[in-house]
């Protein structure tokens, strides 16, 4: 077998940020075992949303700690994403991951102050803090895969297209798990706020992807 000479700039940078979403990970663990054991298997076992998914819990300290973790990891595998499918990204560095990250955090705050606002504006507070709780932590859940694809397409298949492909594929999944078991779980009380949860999903969920998407994409 003839050794194979490629060329991988600098990570020192990208190691800073996988060890410090892991870090945060770590500590979620480590403050909360009993509700990371049930967070652990969430896609297998809804358990962990009829424990938690109460009101106001969607913002406990748990939740704070992997969402900072899937924020993280989100950002660097669009940073990681970019540079394998557009040229002229690959020079930008780490400003380009703080770019992303700061457009990732700020997206996520204004979603969040809509919801409520919506939630206090229609007297629909029950249904959209079950509906934050739940796709936060079915999101979150699925940064655990993000954090795996960074690892392996920085140290492992540096430059492996597949691996993002079945990362994105892996995340719809979850996400489309959790989606379902909302309808399933939350379906009297959708279907009493019908129009509302139409206005949500719309309003809330595809029209901020769908900016988000083009302006990444430009």
């Amino acid at each position: 077998m003839n050794p194979e000479l490629r060329t991988i700039e600098t990570q020192d940078w990208i190691t800073i940020v996988i060890l410090l979403g892991l870090l945060v990970f770590v500590l979620g663990k480590y403050f909360y075992q009993t509700r990371f054991i049930n967070f652990i298997v969430l896609p297998f076992n809804n358990k962990y949303i009829f424990l938690y998914g109460k009101k106001g819990k969607w913002a406990s300290s748990f939740n704070i700690f992997m969402s900072v973790f899937q924020l993280l990891n989100y950002a660097l595998f669009l940073f990681l994403a970019q540079q394998l499918f557009f040229d002229n990204v690959r020079n930008n560095g780490p400003m380009l991951f703080l770019v992303i990250l700061g457009v990732l955090v700020t997206f996520h705050i204004l979603k969040i102050t809509m919801q409520l606002a919506k939630a206090y504006i229609f007297n629909t507070k029950k249904l959209v803090f079950n509906i934050m709780f739940n796709k936060l932590s079915y999101f979150n859940h699925s940064s655990i895969f993000v954090f795996i694809s960074n690892i392996l397409l920085v140290y492992v298949f540096y430059g492996s297209k597949s691996v993002v492909y079945i990362t994105i594929l892996m995340v719809l999944a979850i996400n489309l798990i959790g989606f379902t078991n909302l309808l399933k779980n939350h379906q009297k009380l959708i279907l009493g706020h019908l129009f509302y949860f139409i206005l949500y999903l719309c309003a809330l969920e595809i029209a901020p992807l769908v900016i988000l998407g083009s302006y990444l994409k430009d």
